[in-house]
């Protein structure tokens, strides 16, 4: 029996240890099996890959990317039912690329991380889940996304309220919400989807603003089925459907980053919008912002705006005093009665390590460290923690176009890395300090003409109002720079440049190279 426990403690060990199953780790293990590295864990919280796009399935959930842009560039789908794809139709896609890579099988499900720890004599990642499993790798892969920690704000008397509540990112779709009276706090991208699918549900919606966002029409388009048999069997058709996409998407960078002016100018047409689905003037001057269009996330959406006018929702501005236990208390002293509360509050994206605890040399604590200022080199490196990786790190979030371009960008650098560590025989790579705070400080003054920091403030920034979210230029240029890693940047020990191993099992494991496999 002790022989038995003792094998059920004993670690996994792997060469890569990818920590979460969306598309930056789905991306990420491709990449390694493509290059035919397969001694690799994917470490998912939940029964079930995907990470965004199966956690958030509440009612009008959909991309605001085009899905032929929201996708990878080497896994074309050509059946894309919409413009903006639904949210099953995003999961079934992630399933797919996990089935067409056989990576299931190297999937641990319901493996919650709490923590990551460096051994430096054996250049060694040990990584620990909230159930006692623990796995040993060469590098670690931080793949936990930017929307994947929901923000519910702290409310005088919340835990006292009666009713259900919930938040947009764990919907609860068995409660009848038919005639319900429904608080919806929040106007964050999810509340734009869902509010227009709940509000002809309920018997009574209040909908508490504390700042109006920018909303364009939504360019929608149903792709008829011979309009998908064409992008399956017309050579090129697809690519140059993504291209233009894609191009059309990367010119939004000028006024976001170069001349915010420009966006000035267009508000007076955006505004339109709204006059043309907005006739009350007291409503409308509500939802009218008063802050520089793109300082805070734009919104597309052609259903909201009506969804505003209808007879059985209120949109309440004033500021929330308290929550009863069956009302919500405005600092007017109003009381409204609810039976439920949902959240469409968004994510902390700034915790980018979601909890974890990930310590690296001399037993630094990652999180600390990024508590205030997070840093990393290229968004995916930081100084210390020697063959960590992250990806969506700190400044590669974007207001333009698609996080999946920023991902399969990132994984291409890692994946340079390893082939730069097999050929110089190297146990671990990091970046340099300097290297790490020059590239920085370039991004902080990019970032101070941007329009995100034009005066609001926003969740792209932090608590000190500095921008550590968003990478402050044209994405051709984050994929010049993260083509291929230039060596100068980095340092790279051999294994007999470690410290001295601590145990003779220490030393003895210490003799493996980190990367036997073959590289792409």
């Amino acid at each position: 029996m002790a022989a038995a426990t003792s094998a059920a403690l004993s670690p996994e060990r792997v060469k890569v240890v990818i920590v979460g199953s969306g598309f930056a780790g789905l991306c990420m293990a491709i990449k390694l099996r493509d290059a035919g590295i397969d001694d690799f864990v994917i470490l998912e919280r939940a029964d079930a890959i995907g990470g965004t796009g199966r956690d958030n399935h509440y009612p009008g959930c959909a991309c605001d990317v085009p899905a032929h842009l929201y996708s990878f560039s080497f896994f074309p789908n050509p059946d894309w039912s919409e413009t903006y794809a639904p949210q099953a139709e995003i999961r079934a896609y992630t399933e797919r690329c996990a089935a067409h890579w056989q990576l299931h099988r190297q999937v641990r499900f319901n493996a919650e991380v709490t923590s990551a720890e460096l051994d430096e004599s054996r250049a060694t990642w040990t990584v620990r889940t909230r159930d006692g499993r623990s796995f040993e790798g060469d590098v670690l892969v931080a793949a936990l996304g930017g929307l994947s920690r929901p923000l519910v704000p702290k409310l005088p008397g919340l835990e006292r309220f009666g009713g259900r509540t919930w938040h947009s990112a764990s919907w609860d779709h068995s409660y009848p919400l038919e005639g319900e009276r429904v608080a919806v706090i929040g106007t964050r991208a999810s509340a734009n989807q869902f509010v227009p699918r709940i509000a002809p549900r309920v018997g009574q919606l209040h909908l508490f603003q504390r700042t109006p966002p920018w909303i364009l029409p939504r360019q929608e388009q149903v792709f008829s089925e011979r309009e998908k048999r064409r992008f399956r069997t017309v050579p090129g058709l697809r690519q140059l459907h993504r291209a233009r996409l894609y191009l059309g998407h990367e010119a939004r960078a000028l006024p976001f980053t170069i001349k915010p002016r420009l966006l000035e100018l267009l508000q007076p047409l955006v505004l339109r919008h709204l006059r043309h689905q907005v006739k009350d003037p007291v409503l409308r001057q509500k939802l009218t912002p008063d802050y520089v269009m793109g300082c805070k996330r734009i919104l597309i959406s052609n259903d909201y705006y009506p969804a505003l006018t209808r007879a059985n929702v209120e949109l309440v501005t004033d500021g929330i005093r308290e929550i009863t236990p069956d009302s919500v208390v405005t600092t007017d002293g109003r009381e409204r009665p609810v039976d439920a509360i949902l959240f469409g509050t968004g994510f902390d994206i700034h915790d980018y390590l979601g909890g974890l605890r990930v310590l690296g040399r001399g037993g630094v604590d990652l999180g600390s460290t990024w508590r205030d200022d997070p840093q990393a080199y290229l968004g995916t490196m930081a100084a210390g923690f020697p063959n960590l990786f992250t990806l969506i790190g700190p400044n590669t979030g974007l207001g333009h176009n698609s996080i999946i371009f920023m991902i399969e960008c990132q994984v291409r650098l890692v994946m340079s890395c390893l082939r730069e560590m097999r050929t110089r025989d190297a146990a671990t790579i990091e970046p340099r300090p300097e290297v790490v705070r020059a590239y920085n400080d370039e991004l902080q003054r990019r970032l101070t003409d941007t329009v995100w920091m034009s005066g609001c403030k926003s969740w792209y920034q932090n608590a000190a109002g500095k921008n550590t979210t968003l990478w402050p230029g044209f994405t051709i240029e984050f994929a010049a720079r993260t083509r291929r890693m230039r060596p100068a940047d980095y340092v790279m020990k051999r294994r007999d440049q470690l410290p001295a191993a601590r145990t003779a099992t220490g030393a003895a494991t210490a003799t493996r190279t980190v990367m036997r496999g073959s590289a792409a």
